[in-house]
């Protein structure tokens, strides 16, 4: 899946070559990454959020949100081969399913148009997928993680938020409203959408766990929103993120219970004979 980064030597064939993309000095790839970026009169944002976009993106799917602004004609300025999409509802989940659907890459990576993130960090996101993990999530709290545009009231909620799904779910995030993921396409096969808030965050890093996905956390940063006001509303927002949390029912009862039915397979006992 992937590939230490070596000059092609006159023996190679070059078609085969150019198979790799080149990511880093150290790594290339050939899965082709798509990134999404949900944006609604982001027209002033657009040109920090592409400037950061590595030129080895297989493609870059904006998902317009009935601007009223250049959010449309900027990204096509700035990114030439853009997919633009129409978004058909309203909400931040709404216009991911919509990029999601558009999306041709193996790899998809869900960017923010607000400039608050570093697309230079995707080399680790898609670094971390092609070493094995499904799903890599974005933490701001990760060791090297950190944010520049939280309050202590939004601290305090996405670690209360964070600690009920850790023990709901099993899981083992330090971060969970954060929109800043990639993974690999197949995972949509696993986990359904089905809500239009933010709250589609929190929603793909619960079904992912449940999913029995392998999840890894990258440490991120998050910058301050550059220009215009974020549409994110603390109380409002985190009371629609803990209905989704409560209204997932944890599978971990049924996962020890197919651990335990393993564990007491015939098959598993003979193999074990053998083995002693």
């Amino acid at each position: 899946m992937s590939s230490v980064l070596r000059s092609p030597s006159s023996e190679q064939d070059p078609t085969l070559a150019a198979e790799y993309r080149p990511i880093s000095s150290h790594l290339a790839i050939t899965p082709p990454v798509s990134v999404v970026i949900p944006a609604m009169n982001e027209a002033e944002n657009l040109p920090y959020v592409f400037k950061t976009l590595p030129d080895w993106i297989h493609e870059v799917v904006l998902v317009d949100g009935n601007s009223t602004d250049d959010t449309v004609e900027v990204a096509r300025e700035l990114w030439p081969e853009v997919k633009v999409v129409g978004q058909r509802g309203k909400g931040k989940g709404d216009a991911l399913i919509t990029g999601f659907e558009e999306c041709t890459g193996d790899i998809i990576v869900m960017v923010d148009a607000d400039g608050s993130a570093d697309g230079g960090e995707i080399v680790s996101y898609v670094s971390a997928l092609v070493s094995g993990a499904d799903f890599a999530k974005g933490s701001r709290f990760a060791n090297g993680g950190g944010t520049d545009d939280m309050t202590f009231i939004r601290k305090l909620g996405n670690w209360a938020l964070c600690t009920v799904v850790n023990q709901k779910f099993g899981a083992r995030y330090t971060d969970l409203c954060y929109g800043y993921n990639a993974f690999w396409r197949h995972c949509l096969d696993k986990i359904e959408l089905d809500c239009t808030g933010f709250e589609v965050e929190t929603l793909m890093n619960i079904r992912v766990v449940k999913a029995g996905l392998k999840v890894q956390e990258i440490p991120s940063h998050e910058y301050l929103r550059i220009h215009g006001m974020s549409n994110l509303r603390a109380v409002r927002d985190g009371l629609r993120v803990l209905k989704v949390i409560l209204g997932e029912r944890s599978n971990r009862r049924e996962l020890r219970r197919e651990a335990r039915r393993i564990r007491r397979s015939p098959m598993l006992d003979a193999v074990r004979g053998e083995a002693s």
